[in-house]
């Protein structure tokens, strides 16, 4: 029985559908990853917000393992942003994970990921891509041909809210 976990990078997810106009729902989503892809785990990296604490139970509930990354705010032009970029830990945490599953998905379009993807279809450990728009990182051009790239956008009728 395969074992594959799955590496999401959720603020490139929720920000890239909603840029689409659409929302993600996300007991949906790990649903269909358990489903077509056999996931086991569904590692989500998200920035830590101390007010998400009802947010946090929900994803659990609905299966992933949330992997927190401390958030920074600072102030642009009067609005308050916060950044909890979680690039590093997904790395770390694939590798960490690297001898417990068979294949992984990556689900982001961020080609802040390429050496981490390159690394895994090198090694036959890469299931796929999932980007979450239309547009994504030129780097994941040659995926394509291999059949690696999912365009979430795809998946709409099976995971919008």
């Amino acid at each position: 029985m395969e074992n594959n976990y799955a590496f999401i990078n959720s603020q490139n997810l929720n920000l890239g559908v909603r840029s689409e106009g659409w929302e993600l729902d996300f007991k949906k989503f790990r649903l269909y990853l358990r489903n077509k892809y056999a996931i086991k785990k569904a590692f989500l990296f998200i920035g830590y917000i101390k007010q998400n604490q009802n947010l946090y139970r929900k994803l659990k509930g609905f299966g992933y393992e949330i992997i927190f990354k401390p958030t920074l705010s600072h102030f642009e032009n009067n609005v308050k942003v916060t950044k909890g970029n979680v690039d590093a830990e997904l790395v770390l945490h694939t590798m960490i994970e690297y001898n417990h599953f068979h294949k992984a998905i990556i689900v982001t379009g961020d080609g802040d990921f390429y050496c981490l993807v390159k690394y895994l279809a090198d090694k036959n450990k890469l299931y796929k891509i999932l980007v979450p728009t239309k547009q994504f990182s030129a780097l994941y051009r040659n995926f394509m041909r291999r059949k690696y790239i999912i365009h979430v956008s795809n998946l709409k009728s099976f995971i919008k809210r």
